[in-house]
């Protein structure tokens, strides 16, 4: 299997989980402005929500894959008030025909006064044991 990681993050949580993943693939956690050259069986994404949907960089990264270089996607991210961003992600991805994994990884994350020192230990230990249930 050959994996890639991607994140976008305005406040370094989503970074923290995207180098936790990709410590566990024995890989590099790369920025969006990172494409992807090679083919890869599995692209994990990290976002978040900002003012209640995704941010158009990941929809414009979204948009530039093909589905010859990225075999699926597997969501992951962290948010102080909202969940998942699968749905969101899952439509871009569709746009392009890229399938998304079921499942994803999301934990709580600090923002302003909101969810102090998230994401913790535990949850990039849980990021790392999600990531080596794709090996």
């Amino acid at each position: 299997m050959k994996y890639a990681v991607r994140f976008y993050t305005k406040t370094g949580n989503t970074k923290r989980l995207a180098e936790a993943i990709a410590e566990e693939l024995g890989i590099e956690a790369l920025p969006l402005s990172a494409p992807i050259t090679e083919a890869v069986d599995i692209l994990f994404l990290g976002n978040s929500y900002y003012a209640f949907t995704i941010d158009p960089e990941v929809r414009s990264f979204i948009a530039s894959l093909s589905k010859d270089k990225v075999g699926k996607i597997v969501n992951f991210g962290s948010a102080a008030l909202l969940n998942s961003t699968w749905k969101k992600v899952k439509a871009e991805a569709e746009k392009v025909g890229i399938p998304m994994d079921e499942k994803e990884f999301h934990c709580k994350g600090e923002f302003k006064m909101l969810h102090k020192g998230k994401p913790d230990a535990n949850d990039l230990r849980a990021a790392r044991e999600f990531a080596a249930s794709y090996k």
